[in-house]
């Protein structure tokens, strides 16, 4: 059985930012605290967190949309990838809003997954950008 995770944060940087930021490994490696290979072109390999996660992009457009298969060492081997869905949106002055959705999140990873997404990443990026 799987589930749905949505999440929605404003981060106070412009949506365009936020989507170079994601797709950056170095940026995206300080906000998630080590090496990351994240690229935005399909089949472009993901891996974060010492390779406790890993997928790969499916799809992006620029400054938009960012779409990854991703699965966590919490994964069971027949556990299919999960799908990263996230949208930037302006929300304000010099701030954007990201939608989070991740769907097919296997039920033994959903609260690591649900719980890790404000501890490892939204926490964590308002602290790099504040320091800007």
């Amino acid at each position: 059985m799987t589930k749905v995770i949505r999440q929605s944060v404003v981060l106070p940087a412009s949506p365009a930012k936020l989507y170079a930021q994601y797709l950056s490994p170095r940026a995206h490696g300080a906000i998630a605290g080590g090496k990351v290979t994240v690229g935005a072109r399909p089949g472009a390999k993901f891996s974060a967190f010492g390779g406790a996660l890993s997928g790969h992009t499916l799809q992006t457009v620029p400054g938009r949309l960012i779409v990854q298969a991703w699965r966590s060492t919490k994964f069971h081997k027949r556990d299919a990838d999960s799908t990263l869905i996230l949208r930037f949106t302006p929300a304000g002055r010099n701030r954007g809003r990201i939608e989070l959705t991740h769907v097919n999140v296997p039920t033994q990873d959903y609260k690591g997954v649900s719980k890790g997404w404000p501890q490892y990443y939204w926490k964590p990026w308002r602290k790099v950008l504040a320091k800007r």
